[in-house]
């Protein structure tokens, strides 16, 4: 780890008191990012918990000489490696911590936690953050990525995380949610390869969900709502279910990429932006209804739910047949 995250790890250390949290980290071949990303919770987290699905570089060596506990356990998908962590990671901590390991706390929200955790009212189980994007080294302002309101921090007991396959939120329940200011980055500091192949993983994964939904191949997790996480991330679900993935092919992703694009200003994010609202705005997005619209053409075709579990399952890579776990 080094530059400005490293100075600020270092500052925030010098300025906060350790608090009664476990920070659940999720890791495969994070080399490059875990040391920053434990760093920046150590001086405030009584516990770091480190789950990793078997990588093949240093980043078990490197979270362990960090001070983490670490713990492997085999990859289906984020949500049910994350619930494990929750379930038989030993968690003994009053507040638990979701991190992604190429995300950092910065100074200033790990002094605020410090400060506000301890006096929280008994009624506030969750506490959400305002999350940046760090982008080939730019943080992304405009185009309706920031502030990204996400519950990241739980009073343990009381949250869990969704069963799905793609874009799980923590949800929580027995009282009332909070926001902290400070920074919290998403800053991934690999590169455009890295970015395109993880979107092509993430299309896939976030077709399985679309298509669960359409044919009712699974239960559906619906305690994502206002009250059990932010409201924004509520709001942008339901919008995105009832509204945009109904929408046709090519009318979704154009018009979610030129809303976001023009009317909440991402031109305004120079070179570097327009280059991830294109990918992350447009490509990713139409990627995803290609995605979807290929599997349905099997899916069609089948007879009954089994055999379009088998079909989708063949098609996608992962296998759906055991059911959809958390």
């Amino acid at each position: 780890m080094s530059g400005p995250f490293q100075a600020a790890s270092e500052a925030g250390e010098r300025e906060v008191a350790p608090c009664d949290v476990t920070v659940v980290i999720l890791t495969f071949n994070e080399a490059r990012h875990i040391g920053r990303s434990i760093a920046s919770v150590r001086a405030f987290a009584r516990d770091i918990l480190v789950v990793d699905s078997f990588s093949t570089d240093d980043t078990m060596a490197i979270a362990e000489a960090a001070g983490a506990r670490v713990l492997q356990h085999p990859f289906v998908n984020y949500s049910e490696q994350f619930q494990w962590a929750l379930d038989q990671g030993g968690i003994k901590t009053a507040w638990t911590l979701r991190l992604d390991a190429d995300e950092v706390i910065e100074p200033d929200l790990a002094a605020e936690i410090a400060r506000q955790l301890p006096g929280l009212p008994s009624d506030v189980v969750g506490v959400n953050f305002d999350r940046k994007h760090i982008f080939m080294g730019r943080w992304v302002r405009h185009g309706g990525r920031f502030p990204l309101r996400l519950l990241r921090l739980w009073r343990t007991g009381q949250g869990r995380i969704e069963i799905r396959w793609m874009d799980e939120h923590i949800v929580v329940w027995g009282g009332r949610t909070v926001t902290f200011k400070g920074g919290f980055s998403d800053a991934n500091e690999n590169d455009l390869t890295f970015f395109t192949a993880k979107h092509n993983s993430y299309a896939t994964r976030e077709a399985i969900d679309v298509l669960s939904q359409r044919y009712a191949l699974f239960p559906e997790d619906r305690a994502l709502n206002a009250n059990s996480t932010s409201q924004q991330a509520g709001l942008k679900r339901w919008i995105k279910e009832k509204v945009y993935n109904r929408l046709p092919l090519w009318a979704g992703p154009m018009g979610y990429f030129l809303y976001r694009y023009i009317f909440q200003l991402g031109f305004l994010d120079g070179r570097t932006g327009t280059i991830y609202h294109v990918l992350q705005g447009f490509w990713y997005r139409y990627l995803v209804a290609c995605k979807v619209y290929e599997y349905d053409l099997h899916l069609r075709q089948c007879k009954d739910t089994a055999e379009r579990i088998s079909t989708l399952s063949r098609l996608s890579g992962y296998d759906l047949t055991g059911g959809q776990k958390g």
